[in-house]
């Protein structure tokens, strides 16, 4: 009985903080005279707005195209206290990252950013001159010419690790057909790559950790980050209900950056003892270029120098890993359910690279093909199908139609790169159409009608690194194996929910080599 009148207090004082903010909510547009004049679709409850919209058995991105097929490629939605405004056509998205780039420039204050990132520190998930500066630091060391230089042996080692971790599994299993997990692979070459580029550590394909690298776990760690990042958040949209924890959300987010800090932290200790013996000259990776950067006394914005680089290190390990290998899954994903195109990638490396040597980097700007089929892959599955929440930081116009400050800004990617009035035929897989009529589109976010990695200020700043090493590691796996799936059934394309298209079945692949067996042998 007790606990039955706790629930009814919870509840009376939920109904009436809804109720004031509704009515301070409705006084303040009246007095400010702004009426949005956006469509915004019927159908909206008292105090949730369209909250109960985005709660369906579809991913996200489809929900909202939906809702744009009756209502049009800008709308607005009112989700609890916070107003929406969803842009899906190339002449919105044009106009809100030319004309109104600055004023889409900053980042809402997230539950994410608070309580996993180091309380606001994550570079990504922050706004002003903060983030300026720490994007600046990552883009020079990472993401210039010189950087993507400086780390080709830690690429070219990996791919080389992957192919080989193949070869002896085909071997192992070569009086059978080789049945392997690809999706894990790739989830294990795009992780190793980025902690090695970041702080020099690396974990085995098979799970057993090298040297110092106890510490595995991070691994799923970080994926139930990105699970959080994309999970419904009651207090997101009602501020001063986070204290209840509806969901358990918070706990969790606190439970990964405890578990990822530790182990962060342990990385970033042994980074500064190891400068000892150097008198810090020696520079082996991206902490350690940070430990130079800053001073030990270095504070930004409330930031000491310790939480800068592990919430910079984290950010780019949530951010480069997972998405990277999610590309790579959906697009060997759509080759297999479409084998003539795959025959006609190998058979593009078999010409451009041969059967005698291994595909380098320096291959991939003449395999034409091989780039299509990624182009093609990243329109119809986006890492991020929708792009990251921007915040208006002022009143503003697109469209025509009034945008408040503080309304949140919300581009479908996904629906954007099936727009049948740019795209012909848009669920159909053809890479054809980035070699013919759309070949003078690129990824870097200047093709407003395709913006993989987002577009304006807050584009991606990984943008090429990540290319490298898709197109490495897929343009080594066709040429070094057929692949097949079992039994010849197509592959299962059904999406997860929520913000991330993630696969919901298992890449089950068949492996056999197709090179002579001495190219395996001197990996």
């Amino acid at each position: 009985m007790e606990d039955f009148t706790q629930f009814l207090l919870v509840i009376g004082l939920l109904l009436l903080v809804l109720i004031c903010h509704y009515k301070r909510s409705r006084r303040n547009n009246t007095r400010k005279g702004i009426k949005l004049v956006a469509p915004e679709p019927s159908g909206a409850l008292p105090f949730l707005g369209h909250l109960h919209f985005l709660r369906g058995q579809a991913p996200l991105a489809r929900v909202l195209g939906k809702i744009a097929d009756e209502y049009g490629p800008v709308y607005t939605l009112r989700l609890g206290s916070r107003q929406a405004l969803v842009v899906s056509s190339w002449q919105m998205v044009k106009e809100c990252f030319t004309t109104n780039d600055r004023n889409f420039a900053a980042r809402p204050n997230m539950a994410t950013s608070r309580h996993m990132v180091y309380n606001k520190a994550g570079f990504a998930l922050e706004s002003g001159p903060y983030w300026r500066e720490i994007r600046k630091l990552v883009t020079l060391e990472l993401f210039t010419s010189h950087g993507l230089e400086k780390f080709k042996n830690v690429r070219s080692s990996e791919v080389t690790n992957f192919i080989n971790g193949l070869s002896l599994f085909s071997q192992k299993n070569a009086n059978e057909a080789s049945v392997i997990d690809m999706g894990k692979w790739f989830e294990n070459i795009t992780f190793n790559i980025t902690i090695k580029i970041l702080a020099g550590k690396r974990f085995s394909i098979t799970g057993s950790s090298e040297g110092n690298n106890e510490d595995l776990h991070v691994h799923e760690a970080i994926k139930k980050g990105m699970y959080l990042m994309g999970v419904f958040i009651v207090s997101e949209f009602f501020p001063y209900l986070e204290w209840m924890d509806i969901g358990g959300y918070v706990k969790a987010m606190k439970q990964v950056a405890k578990e990822v800090d530790g182990v962060i932290g342990k990385w970033l200790d042994e980074h500064v003892e190891r400068r000892k013996e150097y008198d810090g000259e020696k520079e082996a990776d991206f902490m350690d270029v940070m430990l130079s950067t800053l001073s030990k006394d270095a504070e930004m914005f409330g930031h000491g120098r310790e939480t800068i680089i592990k919430a910079t290190t984290m950010v780019l390990m949530i951010g480069g890993s997972e998405s990277t290998a999610l590309t790579l899954t959906w697009a060997l994903s759509l080759l297999l359910n479409n084998p003539h195109i795959l025959k006609a990638a190998q058979k593009e490396l078999d010409m451009i690279v041969g059967k005698r040597k291994w595909v380098e980097e320096s291959d991939i700007k003449n395999l034409r093909y091989l780039q299509a089929i990624l182009k093609e892959s990243l329109r119809m599955y986006p890492p991020g199908p929708l792009a990251p929440p921007h915040e208006a930081i002022e009143d503003c116009y697109i469209g025509g139609y009034h945008i408040s400050k503080g309304t949140r800004l919300i581009v479908n990617i996904w629906k954007l790169h099936r727009d049948p009035q740019i795209w012909s035929d848009p669920h159909d897989f053809r890479p054809e159409r980035f070699l013919e009529e759309h070949s003078d589109i690129n990824y870097q976010g200047q093709n407003f009608e395709y913006i993989p990695f987002s577009t304006g200020r807050r584009v991606c700043p990984a943008i090429t690194l990540a290319f490298e090493v898709v197109h490495l590691t897929l343009a080594r796996l066709l040429q070094g194996f057929d692949l097949s799936t079992p039994m010849g059934k197509p592959v299962d394309m059904s999406e997860g929910l929520g913000i991330a298209l993630t696969k919901v079945r298992p890449l089950e692949v068949i492996i056999t080599p197709r090179l002579s067996p001495e190219l395996y042998q001197h990996l």
